[in-house]
Order: C-alpha cells, then structure tokens, then sequence
C-alpha cells in the first residue's frame, strides 16, 4: 500500500490493516460509533461545527495552498490536461469560495427531524414518518479537491458519516483540507471519525467500498464517465450517481427566435465541461429561424455536427454519425438534428437521452407542459439554459452530486437527498387482533 497521510491521529487508523477490506471495516466502524455520538447533537450545535471548520480552512490557507501546489506541480510532471490542471489548481480566490460553501451549508435547514406527514389510525395508533440520516455514506470522487468540503459539510449537516476516497492527483490538497476541516469538527464537539478520508491511494480500496454492505449505506461517485461507470458495474452498496449528461434543448416551432439564439449558446457555451451542458440540438422544421440559430452557434466557436436537413442549413455543418447521438462532448461541439414535430422531438429525446436534463424553447404553454410531463428525466426545464442543472442555482446550497436514477432521490442531491425516514408508531395498549 502506498504511505498514508500525517495529517492527524484522529483521522487515520492507527494502524493500516492488512486488506483493504479490513481497512474500509474499521473506517466503517469509526465512522458508525462517530454518528452514534452526532445523533445526540442538535442542529445549532452541528451547523456551529460547520462554521469552524469553515474558520479553521481559512486559518491554513497557507497549508492548504502550499499542499495543492504540490499537486499541481505533479500533475504538470505527469501531461495531465489544462482542464484537469485546472479543476485540481486552488487560490486563495477559489479557497475562499470553498470555505464560504461550507458556511452556506452550515445555515440550510436542517431536515434531519422533519416530520414529513401523520396520520391516525381508526384505532387510535398516531402514525409519523420523520427524516433521518442515511448512515455511513462512501464519497469517491477524482481531481477536484472542493469535493473533500463540500460533501464533508453536507454529510455532516444531515448527520451522516462519510468516508472520502479523493483521487491521487489531489492527494495533498484533500488531506490538507480535511486536517483544517477535522479540527473545527472537533473544537465545535463533533467527533472527528465523523468525517474521514481514506489514508490509502492503492486503488484495491474503491473495490473495497463497493462491496461493503452492511458496513456503507450508500455510495457517491463524483468523476469522469470510467470511474461511475465502473461503480456502477461493481457495486454491492446502493449507488446514487449520473453517468453520462447527453443533455437536448429542443426549439420548438413557436420558440422566440432571439431566446432561442440566446439559451442555445449559453447552454453549450457557457461551460462546456460540466454535466448539465447541452450536447443535442433539435429543432423543429416549422421553426422560421433555424439558419440563423446555428450561424450564431458556429459565431460563438461550436462545432456542429448535423443530419442531412441541419446540413442543409449552413455547409460549415459537418455530418453526424449515429454514435454522436448518445455522446457527451464535455467540449465546444455539439450535435444538430431537424425534427417534424414535438412528438418526433420526444421520441429522439427517449432513445438518447441519458435523463439528466433536457428543455424546450417555445412560447406555446400547451406544448410546454406536453413536454415538461413526458419527458422523463431528471430535470426538464422549459425556456431556460440547462447549465441552470446546479444544486446552488435551485437553492439547495451545495450539491453532493447529480442522480439520473428512478429510486430515492433525483436531480441535484444536497441534504433531503441525505436522508431516508423511519416511521414512528405511538400508541396506547393496542394489540392486533
């Protein structure tokens, strides 16, 4: 196994065990005994913890800093890309934000105790289902070291424990970040086992995550399309994730033409390497400004690649291949198909969307609401640019992630995402007949 980190006794076991396995176990256990103990906290005292550790990030800038350098410095040595340089790089700027993430998450309200409803029963039983932690949640995540805070605070903020398992290119930074983060844990009477980042990269230890039933409750991975995908394929937890953001904005024929232009180039161009960027473009036949939306796409430095009647739109079009369809570009490309209709828009929506977000344009409310109810993905927006697909940007503070899956929770998660319920029984001396 590779050297573990220094960062502080409270983190780490004091130990490595001699498996992977024995090691995500024991990390399980710490984390399970730490929650035991949060349980007995209130909300005021959690969400004051919360702001320490924001405090305490603040306070080792310097470290965290000088700990990211050195990852920037490695992942320069070994030709990583300018985009992935740029996720893993932090400055005081960007260590600022971190910090002031936290503390937005510290005064969300906390669900952990919301009654969601009641009832009684013809014999008296009072009936209540109540938000509660999920439990230990597993965290792997790749190069973008804000990861370590925010889902740290988030995890902590609907009282569960999270066990973090960062990518080796920011190594230094995450551990940087969780030793200031730990020690306002602690100082605000959180137990430090609350929150811990796996003191191992040897990679054996995400195959020991998946298959840790009954030790984690739930597994997040935030990264790139190989890393979900093989979570989900080797999983043995239950896994909350989007593996691919193949996101449509359809035009339909009674779109404004100037919002169209205007969502349309904000939706792929604004960021094109995040999830909630539009890969697909379809726009109806009837719409009367088709030329002049992809002219002002190719103006504004997109490669489009279109079926035969985009093509005939504009000849700096380039021909589609089937495989485009379904692909998440993450870059300044995007596909172009004309369609007859919002029902042929539906069907190619339903065969190759991955059902993150998909929008309409159009100034038909009928059409608007046809689309927002049978398009079935995660998010379905109606004149507004998909890039909007953020847990900040829907109030929810910091995200954990984005789930595209059918079952528990949907869309950007941030802390009702951490939660289930239990059901909670008073009664009076009933028995069953």
């Amino acid at each position: 196994m590779n050297e573990i980190s220094s960062i502080t006794e409270s983190q780490l076991v004091s130990e490595m065990p001699a498996s992977p396995d024995e090691l995500i176990a024991q990390l399980a256990s710490i984390g399970r005994a730490a929650q035991r103990e949060c349980a007995a906290m209130d909300s005021a005292s959690r969400a004051a913890a919360l702001q320490g550790a924001a405090t305490h990030m603040r306070k080792g800038a310097k470290d965290i800093l000088a700990a990211n350098a050195k990852d920037v410095e490695a992942a320069r040595a070994n030709g990583l890309s300018s985009a992935m340089i740029d996720r893993l790089t932090l400055d005081e700027g960007r260590l600022e934000s971190v910090a002031s993430a936290v503390e937005a998450v510290a005064v969300l309200p906390d669900p952990v105790g919301e009654v969601i409803d009641e009832a009684v029963r013809p014999n008296g039983l009072k009936l209540s289902r109540v938000r509660v932690p999920i439990g230990t949640i597993g965290i792997i995540y790749e190069s973008r070291p804000n990861v370590t805070a925010d889902a740290a605070a988030l995890c902590v903020r609907a009282g569960n424990a999270a066990i973090l398992r960062g990518g080796s290119e920011a190594v230094h930074s995450n551990r940087a970040i969780l030793s200031a983060f730990a020690a306002g844990l602690e100082e605000g009477g959180v137990p430090a086992g609350l929150v811990q980042l796996v003191p191992t990269q040897d990679r054996a230890v995400v195959g020991a995550m998946l298959t840790a039933s009954g030790m984690i409750d739930m597994i997040v991975p935030r990264g790139g399309k190989s890393l979900v995908a093989r979570v989900q394929a080797d999983a043995r937890v239950p896994v909350l994730a989007h593996l691919d953001g193949v996101n449509h904005t359809y035009v339909h024929s009674m779109a404004d033409p100037a919002m169209a232009r205007e969502i349309a180039v904000n939706a792929k161009m604004r960021r094109t390497g995040i999830c909630g960027a539009m890969e697909t473009l379809l726009i109806d036949a009837q719409f009367a400004d088709a030329a002049g939306l992809v002219a002002r796409l190719i103006e504004a430095g997109v490669e489009l690649r279109g079926d035969g009647r985009a093509q005939a739109l504009d000849d700096r079009i380039a021909e589609v291949s089937d495989d485009d369809w379904g692909t998440e570009y993450l870059d300044a490309i995007l596909s172009v198909a004309i369609v007859d209709g919002i029902e042929s828009a539906l069907a190619h929506i339903s065969k190759y969307s991955s059902a993150h977000t998909d929008a309409i344009i159009t100034d038909d409310l009928a059409a608007a609401e046809q689309f927002l109810t049978c398009v079935d993905s995660a998010i379905v927006m109606h004149n507004a640019s998909s890039q909007f697909a953020d847990g900040g940007e829907f109030g929810l503070g910091a995200e954990i992630g984005i789930a595209t899956g059918r079952l528990h929770a949907r869309g950007p998660v941030a802390l009702e995402g951490l939660t289930t319920y239990k059901w909670l029984v008073r009664g009076s001396g009933q028995v069953r007949p």
